[in-house]
């Protein structure tokens, strides 16, 4: 419930409510599930279908007490006040003037926090409940979340796709667009990406990034932040915000509505201000938001930061077993304003003592026939050398002896150096594959291109410098 304090300050009376906290959202043990197993918007979520996938997905994962409420059901099933406990959140799945009157209905019965899944809202509507949100101290998440929320850790999932459950880890996930979220969802699934919560904001009524931003800096299981985001309500905040987030952990933001086209589309979509692209890549520079430019990236840049520890120094080195993508790895370090490593003569001595015929200028090319023990050997002395911050591996299999196992040592090696990041490149599509079904569960991060891993390995320099700060 909602409580107010009023403080005296010269002739002003300044009224502070102090409203449920957000972690009813993600952390709730009793959960009601609202909807309809007949009504059908002609347009719209709202659903029997959408209904039953969401209780399907939360009867399954989640590790709380569900009650399911069908308006349209048998009396016993949908009256609030016939429960014998009153839950901390309530999902609601119906068309917009329903949803209103059960969200209500929710707030007078003493439940923390709504998630509203469904859209269509007109402006009186969010009126209506930004004026619970104000009188009970209720969390609103949404409307239009499209699918709400998921944490790993309790099974909470309110999503409607059947069956579907990122696995845990340690990436937090913020999304504007109910859409981008799911190809986010689908990335991570498809992938084995480890993820610690979802929140689809939706038109952020109520809750929004500066709230999620500081929920997430707190949770004990998120380690980086993905941000997704078309606008936001209150640029100054987000800034502050943001700024304190990121010398605990990292944010990756992909920002929509870049031209001035998609910008408008942007601002009717999620009922927020879009705002010039110049303003938000100012903004996210001084907050020290990392950028990525489409969501493949983003989705690389937080595995690396999920996975490695932030990069110390400009300069990489590059282990490879065969020459000429060595060489390409080498091009886009340095496009990506890294810079390539010299080795000490003492570390090209030592390699090219091993193994004779090996040139150990950086970038270094083992030849085709290397395995397991040359990598091992040469990473480790390379991991050694002062003048190295940050490693790129490449393993190619095809037109080379090494194999799959072979990348076993490339952990083992790396974890000796934990503030020197290594970062490695199966190129290619089948080679990808079968060397991330090996290490794919390790703290290395995999790229199937150098382009990708170099990319990850600035993203790493740009976090260093700012824990540097």
């Amino acid at each position: 419930m909602a409580y107010s304090l009023t403080f005296h300050i010269g002739r002003f009376d300044l009224k502070v409510n102090l409203m449920n906290d957000v972690k009813a959202i993600f952390d709730p043990k009793r959960i009601v599930l609202i909807g309809s197993s007949t009504i059908r918007e002609k347009v719209g979520m709202a659903s029997p279908q959408l209904f039953k996938s969401v209780a399907h997905n939360m009867h399954k994962f989640f590790h709380g007490k569900i009650r399911t409420l069908d308006v349209n059901g048998k009396a016993k099933q949908n009256n609030l006040s016939k429960m014998r406990w009153v839950p901390e959140l309530a999902v609601i799945m119906l068309p917009p003037k329903q949803s209103v009157a059960q969200a209500e209905k929710c707030a007078e019965a003493g439940v923390q926090a709504l998630v509203m899944i469904t859209g269509g809202y007109k402006n009186c509507e969010r009126e209506q409940l930004f004026k619970l949100k104000e009188k009970y101290g209720v969390r609103i998440l949404g409307p239009n979340t499209i699918m709400g929320v998921i944490n790993t850790s309790n099974g909470l999932n309110t999503t409607f796709e059947r069956d579907v459950m990122p696995k845990k880890g340690n990436i937090a996930v913020i999304s504007q667009s109910g859409g981008v979220g799911a190809y986010i969802l689908d990335w991570a699934c498809f992938y084995g990406v480890g993820i610690s919560k979802f929140a689809f904001m939706g038109d952020k009524i109520d809750v929004d990034d500066v709230e999620l931003l500081q929920y997430f800096r707190r949770d004990k299981n998120t380690k980086v932040i993905c941000l997704y985001m078309e606008g936001v309500i209150d640029g100054r905040k987000f800034i502050e915000e943001a700024r304190k987030t990121v010398k605990e952990k990292p944010i990756v933001a992909l920002k929509g509505g870049i031209t001035q086209e998609s910008a408008q589309r942007a601002k009717s979509h999620t009922a927020s201000i879009a705002g010039s692209d110049a303003i938000f890549d100012a903004a996210f520079k001084k907050a020290g938001i990392i950028r990525a430019e489409n969501i493949e990236e983003l989705m690389d840049t937080a595995i690396a930061l999920s996975k490695q520890s932030p990069m110390r120094g400009d300069n990489v080195a590059i282990v490879s077993n065969v020459g000429g993508p060595a060489i390409l790895a080498a091009d886009v370090v340095v496009k990506n304003n890294l810079k390539l490593a010299t080795l000490s003569e003492k570390t090209k001595t030592k390699i090219e003592k091993l193994y004779p015929g090996v040139d150990a200028t950086n970038p270094i090319d083992m030849i085709a026939d290397a395995r397991s023990e040359r990598y091992a050997q040469v990473l480790e002395l390379v991991l050694e050398d002062k003048n190295v911050d940050g490693v790129l591996v490449i393993n190619m299999l095809k037109s080379c002896f090494f194999e799959p196992n072979d990348a076993k040592v490339i952990p083992k090696i790396a974890v000796k150096f934990p503030d020197k990041p290594v970062v490695d490149v199966p190129a290619g599509g089948q080679d990808f594959e079968l060397v991330y079904n090996v290490l794919g569960n390790t703290r290395i991060p995999l790229y199937n291109m150098p382009e990708k891993a170099a990319k990850a390995l600035k993203a790493l320099r740009a976090y260093g410098k700012i824990v540097q700060k």
